[in-house]
């Protein structure tokens, strides 16, 4: 590996899914790469590169990312929401990754925001967006995709600028609970919100909207679409590897 570089090569920074506990080298729990999980990886990983290794959850990394060289690069703390299939992101205070004591710091998917008990990933998400939309239309839900979706909003389609609203609307509810629980400088939004800015916009206006409905609330959010892209989790895992070997 070092042979193949022309610049020196300090160690290398590794982005997971799953709940990596880089502390304790490994990675607890469940994900769609199953081999990754539950042995001493990361001393693995430093044998066959030979060289120091760190690890981070693919979320924190992305979040870490786009606090170090996107979005949220000029502020201290962000929340970083990621609108995909479902739900999640990082909290990132004091430039340093919020894990919580179970690993969970970020998953904002599992908040529940109505009496139904429907958590945000299934009010939220661009899945929850094609599901509604397909139902509301009668057709099945393979036959749309998110891109689709927003076409057909474009296109003028009532139904889809509807389902588009309440998603917009359910992050926005999101949005109003995180600023009002973590106080952050900036909630950052990426996943396919990231590449159709106007999105935000809207959702700002879901957040006034909440905003003039509780009177005593003073501080509006700032929301703001991520820069960073693909490579944030990239990114981020460098950032972790330097906060890791700052030495």
């Amino acid at each position: 590996m070092r042979q193949e570089c022309s610049t020196e090569v300090r160690g290398a920074g590794f982005s997971f899914p799953g709940a990596v506990d880089f502390a304790a080298d490994v990675i607890r729990g469940d994900s769609a790469v199953p081999y990754i999980h539950n042995f001493p990886i990361g001393k693995a990983l430093s044998e066959r590169l030979g060289l120091p290794v760190s690890m981070e959850n693919d979320a924190n990394c992305a979040g870490l990312g786009e606090c170090t060289w996107g979005a949220g690069r000029t502020f201290d703390n962000a929340v970083f929401m990621v609108i995909g299939t479902g739900i999640g992101g990082a909290v990132i205070m004091n430039h340093q990754i919020y894990r919580g004591n179970h690993f969970h710091g970020g998953e904002f998917g599992y908040m529940i925001l109505n009496d139904d008990g429907e958590i945000l990933s299934n009010t939220g998400s661009t899945r929850a967006l094609v599901e509604r939309v397909a139902t509301a239309k009668g057709i099945p839900v393979t036959e749309l995709n998110g891109e689709r979706v927003f076409a057909m909003a474009d296109a003028g389609d009532a139904v889809a600028q509807q389902g588009i609203e309440a998603m917009c609307h359910a992050i926005a509810l999101a949005a109003y609970n995180l600023q009002y629980s973590l106080d952050p400088d900036i909630i950052l939004l990426g996943g396919g919100v990231s590449a159709r800015p106007e999105l935000v916009d809207k959702i700002q206006h879901h957040v006034d909207a909440i905003l003039k409905q509780v009177k005593i609330a003073q501080v509006r959010p700032l929301l703001q679409a991520c820069e960073a892209g693909n490579a944030a989790n990239l990114l981020g895992a460098a950032a972790f590897f330097q906060q890791v070997y700052a030495d």
